[in-house]
């Protein structure tokens, strides 16, 4: 259940060789005992209109530093307050500068569901997640490639939803025979960290031209309500990190995307 990470290109590559170093350090620990879990993450997702992921972000690859002195349980009572329908949580600490610790005060300061936005490269990552109360996991196909549908069953058995995670047209395929029941599509270019907004839209509609009916949550690039009007109708959900992280006024910035 170990991905070849030799074949994951660029940052990306990187960060989840470096990633799965650290995770192996966790092997034999035991993650047994009652379910943390979290409010639905599809249920929050599929409400009507376009749902709010809103991320607990301090810096990335691609933006350097963002907010390093943020605290994440403040940041995520001031997105449930400006409407955020669920809260994303990074939790690498070296490119991200994220902590479980972040998480756990998070699922502490708010009710809403909890995406555990890291780098899966481990099953024990699934059952980690669990137990730190996230709701859902993120899986990104361009990591795991063919294991994806086993770390899908993985994270439905451990009663957690997971957000597949695709960036070209192959990728989304690999998706839907997976069996994913939530895709998010990243603008993001994994070779140069580009952004090109024109990625959700194409690859969203080529999923419902392929007869996926689950939900859809565009990623990466989007920092103002007119950005979010080209997603209505098509995406169910949009992630929103850097430019709510580096507002400072977290509930003021999420209200401007979620009364638009």
């Amino acid at each position: 259940m170990i991905p070849d990470l030799s074949r994951v290109p660029g940052v990306l590559g990187e960060i989840s060789r470096r990633r799965l170093a650290e995770v192996r350090g966790l092997e034999g620990r035991d993650w047994t005992g009652p379910a943390a879990g979290g409010p639905s993450f599809r249920e929050a997702l599929a409400l009507p209109g376009l749902s709010l992921i809103a991320e607990v972000k301090r810096k990335s690859p691609s933006q350097g530093e963002i907010a390093l002195e943020l605290e994440a349980a403040e940041v995520a009572r001031g997105y449930q307050a400006g409407g955020a329908r669920a809260i994303s949580v990074l939790t690498e600490p070296h490119y991200f500068a994220g902590s479980d610790d972040d998480l756990r005060a998070v699922r502490q300061a708010v009710n809403l569901p909890i995406l555990r936005k890291d780098f899966t490269v481990h099953p024990i990552q699934v059952m980690e997640s669990r137990a730190l109360g996230a709701s859902a996991v993120l899986l990104i196909v361009a990591v795991l490639g063919d294991l994806t549908q086993a770390y899908l069953k993985l994270a439905q058995e451990q009663g957690l939803e997971a957000l597949v995670e695709v960036h070209d047209e192959a990728e989304l395929e690999t998706a839907l025979n997976a069996g994913a029941s939530i895709v998010g599509v990243n603008n993001r270019n994994l070779a140069d960290l580009s952004i090109d907004r024109s990625t959700a839209p194409r690859l969203g509609r080529r999923a419902r031209e392929a007869g996926f009916r689950g939900l859809l949550v565009a990623e990466s690039g989007y920092s103002s309500p007119a950005q979010l009007h080209e997603l209505e109708g098509l995406f169910d959900a949009v992630l929103v990190g850097t430019s709510l992280a580096r507002s400072h006024d977290w509930q003021t910035a999420a209200l401007q995307l979620t009364q638009r």
